[in-house]
């Protein structure tokens, strides 16, 4: 979602005028934008759907767990007929779509309204370009081994446990999984594509996505969050005790530790974590997300004051992105989903890999094999890393990864130039909105 917003802010900056389709619960994330542009940007709330495996008063994946996905996204379908009603009751209705790559279902209601609907990519190049091959074989492609893309850059080569979580679940004849499906495979048929990458980053993939669908109206304007305007996500958050500590930390000498924000760890998984950042001698900054019900862990006790001189432990909401621009942080220990993996890329970090669902694989595919940011430490949601293995490999990195280290510091300084003026991810910006301009003419 927030993708999405930072997209909007820069849209907004050049002159759109734009509604935003919420529900109760998301509205609070607009406060940002609502308040910097006033005039040029309306909400329009509409309830959330209710579903049965939903429960009452849930709107956000994060409430749910990666699980909730495919619940969600058949449950914002049913805002289709809403949302027709609403476009015809209006005088002046919008003349385009912008819609994400959850909500395929919005390229029937484009059609049905006449108009162009773009599908806004919060994820990269490589992702798109395996999605529509995945699901339109899905049935062949579940039952071998190992399924080697020889249609795309590289050939790369994943197992099927490997591919995003949605396809893994899919189920040939639950209606919620077709409707998933049919959505996913309307998103490269919309009338433009909007990726949360950069040309340095995706160049091939980005070029093949462009001859695949068949027209140049693929736009890259990444990295999104550092044009974006999302103000404090948590003002109380205490972040001044954070940067103190790093403060206090040599420059490369830290590595952060964080799953986003879905991800609970099991309990025997916090444990084996606790214990190789304990045993890698390495400075670490660890956000625990809180949950210690139901097989869920907190830190070890007695971890927090054993690792006092060594390590902090946050508990909740940390300053992701002040912490991965401070110069004392040089790794990142991540689940490689793709705002995390941009996140490290900006501040010059390179990735210590934890795949574990969704698209986390394939991202990590993309950095340890393609690019040469990333080393893999673990793989699996399930997996209990052995510490000792985990300590040496955090240790290694953050000693001797330095050709890791150079890549990703260039790699940095093509995500800023890419949102620099008159750089590719603003031209693109400023393509999308003039050939936007021209569609009421």
């Amino acid at each position: 979602m927030l993708p999405l917003l930072d997209l909007t802010h820069q849209l907004a900056l050049r002159g759109l005028t734009i509604t935003i389709l919420v529900t109760p619960k998301s509205l609070p994330f607009l406060s940002p934008l609502l308040s910097t542009h006033p005039s040029s940007i309306t909400p329009l709330v509409f309830p959330f759907p209710s579903h049965p495996l939903i429960p009452q008063g849930v709107e956000h994946v994060k409430d749910l767990g990666n699980s909730g996905n495919l619940p969600i996204m058949a449950a914002l379908g049913k805002l289709h007929d809403p949302l027709l009603n609403w476009f015809n009751s209006q005088t002046n209705p919008p003349v385009a779509i912008i819609s994400d790559f959850f909500l395929g279902w919005t390229e029937r209601l484009a059609t049905q309204l006449q108009i162009p609907r773009l599908t806004f990519f919060a994820s990269g190049a490589f992702v798109v370009s395996l999605c529509d091959y995945m699901w339109s074989n899905i049935e062949k492609l579940k039952s071998l081994n190992e399924i080697k893309l020889s249609h795309l850059p590289g050939s790369p080569v994943f197992k099927p446990e490997n591919f995003p979580s949605l396809f893994k679940h899919y189920k040939q004849s639950d209606p919620d999984c077709e409707f998933v499906k049919d959505g996913i495979l309307a998103n490269t048929k919309s009338w433009g594509c909007v990726l949360n990458s950069f040309d340095a980053l995706e160049t091939e993939y980005i070029q093949w996505l462009k001859a695949y669908v068949g027209h140049n109206r693929v736009y890259s304007v990444g990295p999104v969050s550092l044009i974006g305007n999302r103000g404090d996500s948590d003002p109380s958050s205490g972040s001044d005790r954070v940067m103190t500590w790093l403060d206090q930390c040599p420059d490369g000498s830290v590595v952060y530790v964080c799953f986003g924000s879905q991800k609970l760890l099991r309990k025997e998984q916090v444990e084996a974590l606790a214990n190789g950042l304990e045993k890698s001698g390495t400075r670490f900054i660890w956000v625990v997300k809180p949950g210690t019900t139901n097989g869920f862990g907190d830190v070890p006790d007695g971890f927090e004051e054993r690792v006092a001189g060594q390590g902090l432990v946050i508990k909740g909401w940390a300053p992701q992105l002040l912490i991965l621009n401070h110069k004392a942080v040089a790794g990142f220990l991540s689940h490689c989903g793709w705002n995390s993996v941009l996140e490290g890329i900006v501040g010059g970090v390179m990735i210590l890999a934890w795949p574990m669902e969704a698209d986390q694989f394939v991202n990590a595919k993309l950095l340890v094999d393609e690019i040469g940011v990333a080393v893999r430490v673990c793989e699996g949601a399930d997996s209990v890393p052995n510490s000792d293995e985990l300590g040496r490999a955090v240790a290694e990195a953050m000693t001797e990864g330095g050709g890791m280290k150079t890549k990703v510091k260039d790699l940095k300084q093509k995500a800023l130039a890419a949102v620099s003026h008159g750089e590719s991810s603003m031209k693109d910006l400023d393509r999308v909105v003039e050939e936007l301009g021209q569609l009421r003419g």
